[in-house]
């Protein structure tokens, strides 16, 4: 099992930026693709991106490509995802999860991200 907090949140300027983190309790967590969701108030969860297990790989929906990366670093058990260029509609609780066979089986419990001027 592991465990995931994230932190880097808070209250930014339109075209500003910011870093979330996303950090893993647990030897197995060099093991899991890491996902990053969010959700906006009255909207749907949604898919912002994935990283693989090495890092080697990456995956971002749409409407963050170009402005968002996500890394990690393994041996520190932390999953980073560095947002620039934030517009206020990048706006709510963004989450990180860890990806077991079929599915994001463990989270974190959010961190708040408000793009306004």
């Amino acid at each position: 099992q592991v465990q995931l907090v994230e932190s880097g949140g808070g209250l930014v300027q339109p075209g500003g930026s910011l870093r979330l983190s996303c950090a893993g309790s647990g030897r197995a967590f060099s093991s899991y693709p890491m996902g990053w969701f969010r959700q906006a108030p009255g909207k749907e969860r949604e898919f912002v991106g994935r990283i693989s297990q090495s890092g080697g790989s990456t995956y971002y929906a749409d409407s963050v490509k170009g402005r968002f990366t996500i890394s990690r670093d393994n041996a520190k058990r932390t999953v980073y995802l560095q947002m620039n260029s934030l517009k206020p509609e990048d706006t709510a609780v963004y989450y990180c999860a860890a990806r077991l066979v079929t599915t994001y089986g463990y989270w974190g419990q959010g961190t708040q991200v408000t793009v306004s001027s």
